[in-house]
């Protein structure tokens, strides 16, 4: 019998059980209403073992796939679903749904709750568990008042929260399981990651607001990421941000199963990490005299002198921070365009040194302002040492080094560049973008670190091996570099970019036409069926990207992600065959009460349709 029939027969008990639980399509199991497991219910209540077909399987035409019952007693089927259907509104007020962003992989809801009160322990088994103990026990006193003690053994496993890392064959990165029961929660991680991200799915299993009794369903949750980079980007040049709100933006990336925070430290309008080496780059180019007023071209300057740096003390903290949280800080130093902050304090390095150039007080600038670095021996040597310091400051594997909108137009205009293109036979404008991009890559490669450029770079054909490509441009960008073999970070701007409108009358932040809501983030799939297997591992993930033009402070940061960093944490971490539009909105009302329980300014807009 397919879902179609049994709305025939029983439309009321069909509605009542889609208020229930945590079925999704293509976890193996039959949901009625998007959100109950029919299975399960039936399981709960009978005897009987349920088989359901696999996502091959034939479609009756609903869709929703057949199922198979084996009945370990002979008990009719019709006999079978008015029981059911009889029990399905007490089951639904007793049962606590099952909403976690981004969606598991496997989620079986059952019977019972477990309640945390004082006398209930935090059992970290290992090192590697401790980490992970002490973030839950600071969010649980944080934000509910509860301080639980963590211990490292526990002879009584009730009333007991155990972590533990245990990796198995054929195990992934990050994959972990949660097994609650009335008794007590069970956290395993594949690795410490693993474990991390139980625990930022038990906290979903928590009320979203406080002063509710702090109950956890009975869950068993097998889950894993299916992309490893999931990042967020945060532009910290047209805007500076406190240390404080930056690990708060941590936090939020941590809390979202996300591992990568790409930081936007220099750009024309700014520099905004202490130089030892160059203290000229913090003296001149980390300040503006002034600052456009309203949206671009504006309507005047402000005359109010803004800037400053982080210092490099600040960043190893935030490193420090986020490494807790299993997130990796990857900065950006934008050359060779956009380098208008470098210019100012270093102004030989311009095509024209007669421009006297100042760090720049508006945006959109470029092809309108000479902002392109010029090549020469000295600068290469700057460059060497400005990422050479950068890397002592930054662990990560990656470092990005931009290579975005760089304005061919000065390059032409100069009679000493094209001296240079000619001698090093670059052939043109585009040879000189790649001659820098290779000249800086073999820095970064020579310290055992992998560079990331914007998709720009594609821009001249040629692009040497071991440069990670960020496609914002398009999505087409990304499968092309995919097709030669380097590894893409997706970040489309039409679907990944969050400093623009989420809904209509938000012109203040962009120009009318460009909206990007949350569902138009939900459903961009970054790896199109069209794509060989091969070329689709070289897709890493992706992340999205939120410039501070037009976000002055900490709160319009916060609307500028939300909901829509919630949105692109479910399209790199779920199997695609669990992500579902409607089942994301129903659980966005849970989410929306957690944005509050964390004092989150967030839009409650999740796409045009609203």
């Amino acid at each position: 019998m397919c879902l179609s029939e049994v709305k025939k027969c029983h439309p009321q008990a069909v509605k009542s059980l889609s208020k229930v639980g945590a079925g999704y399509p293509g976890d193996r199991r039959w949901s009625l209403g998007g959100e109950c497991s029919f299975a399960y219910i039936c399981a709960m209540h009978f005897p009987i073992s349920w088989d359901v077909m696999n996502s091959n399987s034939a479609d009756p035409g609903d869709g929703t796939k057949l199922i198979y019952v084996m009945m370990n007693r002979k008990i009719r089927l019709g006999l079978l679903l008015s029981s059911v259907m009889m029990t399905a509104f007490t089951y639904a007020q007793q049962q606590p749904a099952v909403s976690i962003i981004p969606q598991p992989e496997r989620v079986t809801l059952r019977e019972g709750t477990f309640a945390l009160d004082a006398q209930t322990q935090l059992v970290a088994s290992g090192k590697a568990a401790m980490n992970s103990a002490q973030f839950l026990a600071q969010y649980l006193k944080q934000y509910y008042g509860l301080d639980l003690a963590i211990v490292s053994k526990q002879n009584n496993l009730q009333n007991s929260i155990r972590l533990a890392v245990r990796k198995q064959a054929g195990s992934v990165p990050g994959q972990y399981t949660l097994e609650s029961s009335p008794t007590g929660v069970m956290l395993q991680g594949a690795n410490s990651e693993g474990l991390f991200y139980a625990i930022q799915s038990l906290i979903q299993l928590l009320p979203p607001a406080k002063g509710d009794k702090l109950q956890i369903a009975s869950v068993s949750i097998t889950d894993k990421p299916r992309f490893s980079y999931r990042g967020m980007h945060l532009d910290v040049v047209r805007h500076m941000f406190p240390v404080s709100f930056i690990k708060r933006y941590i936090d939020f990336i941590a809390l979202h199963k996300m591992n990568y925070f790409h930081i936007h430290l220099t750009d024309d309008q700014g520099w905004r990490l202490e130089s030892k080496k160059y203290p000229q780059l913090n003296s001149i180019g980390s300040w503006r005299e002034g600052t456009i007023i309203g949206l671009y071209p504006g309507t005047g300057f402000d005359s109010t002198r803004y800037g400053g740096y982080y210092t490099q003390k600040e960043m190893k903290e935030i490193v420090r921070y986020a490494a807790k949280r299993y997130i990796t800080v990857v900065p950006e130093i934008d050359i060779p365009g956009h380098s208008l902050a470098v210019l100012a304090s270093f102004p030989q390095f311009a095509t024209d040194t007669a421009l006297h150039p100042k760090t720049a007080t508006t945006w959109g600038i470029f092809n309108k302002v000479n902002n392109v670095l010029a090549p020469s021996d000295e600068l290469f040597v700057f460059l060497k040492n400005v990422y050479e310091e950068l890397m002592q400051i930054f662990p990560s594997p990656y470092i990005h080094i931009g290579a975005d909108e760089c304005s061919h137009k000065w390059w032409k205009l100069s009679p000493v560049v094209q001296e240079f293109i000619e001698k090093h036979n670059l052939r043109d404008e585009k040879g000189l973008q790649r001659y820098f991009v290779e000249q800086v890559s073999a820095v970064i490669r020579k310290h055992g670190r992998t560079p990331i450029g914007w998709d720009d770079m594609l821009d001249d054909g040629k692009l040497a091996d071991g440069i990670t490509v960020m496609s914002w441009r398009n999505a087409t960008n990304g499968i092309k570099a995919a097709n030669l073999g380097h590894n893409v970070i997706m970040t489309p701007y039409r679907n990944s970019y969050f400093n623009v409108q989420q809904r209509k009358g938000e012109e203040r932040l962009a120009h009318k036409d460009w909206l990007v809501t949350a569902s138009k983030v939900y459903n961009f799939e970054p790896v199109p069926d069209s794509i060989a297997p091969s070329v689709a591992a070289n897709i890493l993930g992706g992340q999205g990207c939120l410039w501070t033009e037009y976000f002055a402070d900490d709160k319009e940061v916060e609307y500028g992600i939300f909901p829509r960093m919630s949105a692109i944490a479910e399209v790199y971490w779920s199997n695609k065959l669990v992500r579902d539009w409607n089942r994301f909105k129903t659980k966005m009302e849970e989410q929306f009460l957690r944005y509050q329980l964390w004092d989150a300014k967030y839009c409650n807009y999740l796409s045009e349709e609203e």
